[in-house]
């Protein structure tokens, strides 16, 4: 049974995107920049979730913080918030109640692609808005809102595993999004 769940894992993880970032746009325009932005997100996110343990996952700074499932479940919260908009509908909060770690993870893996395809295909972002049931926000909101939110707590997981002993691979190159082989 354990040798069936772990090449399951395993081959999960492999169809999981971001384990690299994907290949830059050839245009600059507002939309392969945006994508980008997600990509880069992505990149974070699979790295600073991969292989966490039970350790990990319960760690929390403090009695009032978040533990990492916790911050992971928020995380997929403003990946939907995000893909909504892209998806140009309005964004009606998750129940992430139950998911287990890695469907948390690979659900706002797949979330974060999905809106960064449709970012890069776009000529015109500005029809991507943000909607809370009557109120809508630019992009811009998305932004310097869930996208910079999501951002800022990967690097919260990233130190919350390093204190709890299991830091990031190494071979992780952020500034290229590539690994060292």
């Amino acid at each position: 049974m354990l040798i069936t769940t772990l090449a399951f894992s395993q081959q999960t993880e492999n169809t999981l995107p971001y384990y690299e970032l994907p290949e830059a746009a050839t245009l600059f325009t507002a939309g392969t920049v945006a994508s980008r932005q997600v990509d880069a997100l992505g990149f974070r996110l699979y790295w600073s979730t991969k292989d966490l343990n039970a350790t990990d996952l319960e760690h929390k700074p403090t009695p009032e913080s978040r533990t990492v499932h916790e911050t992971l479940a928020h995380i997929y919260d403003l990946s939907h918030v995000v893909l909504n908009a892209t998806l140009q509908q309005p964004h009606i909060k998750v129940n992430s109640e139950g998911m287990t770690y890695e469907d948390l993870r690979s659900a706002t893996l797949n979330n974060l692609k999905k809106a960064s395809d449709l970012l890069r295909a776009s000529d015109d972002i500005s029809k991507f808005k943000i909607i809370f049931g009557d109120k809508e926000y630019e992009f811009w909101n998305a932004i310097n809102g869930p996208i910079s939110d999501a951002i800022w707590h990967c690097g919260q997981i990233a130190t919350s595993r390093r204190v709890s002993g299991n830091p990031i691979d190494a071979r992780v190159q952020h500034f290229t999004g590539t690994v060292k082989k």
